[in-house]
C-alpha cells in the first residue's frame, strides 16, 4: 500500500452524545469523509474516527497491537458507501484515546472488552456489528460472548482468541514458542526498556515478519507509528502480555469475567472467521474443526491467500466483503 494523504476540510466543536470534538477530513483516494470525534466513557477518552451514514447501522472496527486506525481505511470505505456507520477507535495506549487519571494502566483482556461496550453506551448504539484482528478480534469476541443480544455479527480474524488467564501457562510446539519472543521479552525488564526505547523499530519489525508478504511503504508505517507515542502505550502492552502469562496482576473489578473467560465461552452471534495464509504468528489450522466448535453460527471459515497477520491492511477486501455478506444476511 502507498502513502495517504488527507485534507483538513472542516475543524468543528460538539457536544452530542457525549461527544467532546470532532473535526473532519477528506479521504484522498476514496473521497470518503471521515469524523474525528472524542467521546468520554467511565475510564477512558476514547479517540475514534466515524465515516459513512451517521444514521446508518453502526459497524465497530477494532485494530491490534501494534497498529491503529489506518489499518482500516480501505475496508471502512466500501462500508460506508454501502450506507453503514462506520466507527474505527484507537483501543487503549493507542493514539488519541487516553486512560482518566483514576483509571489504572491495565490492559487485561476483560478491560479491552469491556472498552467496546462502554464505547457503543456512550454513541448509544443498542445494535451494532463488530469486526477486529489480534487485540481488537480478542476485544470482538469477548463482546460477542457477553453480549450477544447487542453484537448482530462479526468478523474475527485470527478466529476465537479469548484466553485462559488462570490456568498454569502451557509450552507450546517450539516454532510457535520462537515467534513468540516478543512476549517472552515484554516479561522482562529488558523487554520494557527495549519498547520503552525502541519502539518504533520494534513495531516495525513485528509488522515485517508477522506479515512477511507485504511490502508497505516507509509512508504507511509513518501513518501509524505516532500512535505508539501514546503515554500510555508501554505500561498497557507490558501488563497485557504480563498478564495472560500470569506475571502481573488484573483489575478487581475484571475477577469474575475472567473466570468466566478461562471456560472459553462459545461465540454465539453470526460469524466468519478469517485468516491470513501466511501469518508469521503461525499458519491457520489445516481444517475448519476447531472453529466449528467454537462458533454456534459459523457462516464460513477462510484462509485468505497471500496475506499475513495484518489482514485489513493487506487483503481489505475480504474483510469488508464479509462484513457486508454477514449484514445483509442478518437483522
Amino acid at each position: 500500500m502507498g502513502s495517504r494523504r488527507h485534507f483538513l476540510t472542516l475543524s468543528a466543536a460538539a457536544a452530542i452524545g457525549g461527544i467532546l470534538t470532532e473535526r473532519r477530513i477528506m479521504s484522498a483516494q476514496t473521497n470518503t469523509a471521515r469524523r474525528l470525534n472524542t467521546v468520554q466513557t467511565p475510564v477512558l477518552t476514547i479517540g475514534y474516527e466515524e465515516s459513512g451514514n451517521a444514521q446508518g447501522f453502526p459497524v465497530m472496527l477494532l485494530h491490534g497491537f501494534p497498529d491503529d486506525v489506518r489499518a482500516w481505511d480501505d475496508v471502512a470505505a466500501p462500508l460506508a458507501q454501502a450506507g453503514y456507520r462506520v466507527i474505527v477507535p484507537y483501543l487503549r495506549g493507542y493514539g488519541t484515546t487516553r486512560l482518566r487519571d483514576a483509571a489504572p494502566r491495565m490492559a487485561e483482556q476483560a478491560a479491552i472488552g469491556q472498552d467496546v461496550i462502554d464505547l457503543a453506551d456512550a454513541l448509544r448504539l443498542t445494535r451494532f456489528a463488530l469486526a477486529g484482528y489480534d487485540w481488537g478480534g480478542r476485544a470482538a469476541s469477548i463482546a460477542a460472548v457477553q453480549h450477544p443480544d447487542r453484537v448482530r455479527a462479526a468478523v474475527l480474524i485470527g478466529g476465537n482468541t479469548i484466553q485462559d488467564t488462570l490456568s498454569e501457562p502451557q509450552p507450546a510446539a517450539p516454532d510457535r514458542e520462537r515467534a513468540l519472543w516478543y512476549q517472552w521479552y515484554f516479561n522482562t525488564e529488558r523487554g520494557r526498556l527495549g519498547l520503552e526505547r525502541n519502539r518504533r523499530s520494534l513495531c516495525r519489525l513485528l509488522w515485517e515478519t508477522w506479515s512477511p508478504t507485504w511490502r508497505f511503504s516507509d509512508a504507511t508505517y509513518a501513518a501509524t507509528a505516532p500512535s505508539f507515542d501514546n503515554p500510555d502505550f508501554v505500561d498497557l502492552v507490558i501488563h497485557s502480555y504480563r498478564h495472560r502469562n500470569r506475571n502481573a496482576p488484573g483489575d478487581p473489578r475484571f475477577a469474575d469475567v475472567e473466570r468466566a473467560l478461562a471456560k472459553r465461552p462459545k461465540i454465539t452471534v453470526p460469524s466468519i472467521v478469517l485468516y491470513g495464509a501466511d501469518d508469521g504468528l503461525g499458519a491457520p489450522a489445516a481444517d475448519d474443526a476447531g472453529d466449528r466448535a467454537n462458533f454456534t453460527s459459523l457462516v464460513a471459515r477462510r484462509v485468505v491467500q497471500g496475506a499475513g497477520h495484518f489482514l485489513p491492511r493487506e487483503k481489505p477486501a475480504a474483510v469488508s466483503d464479509g462484513l457486508l455478506e454477514l449484514l445483509s444476511s442478518t437483522k
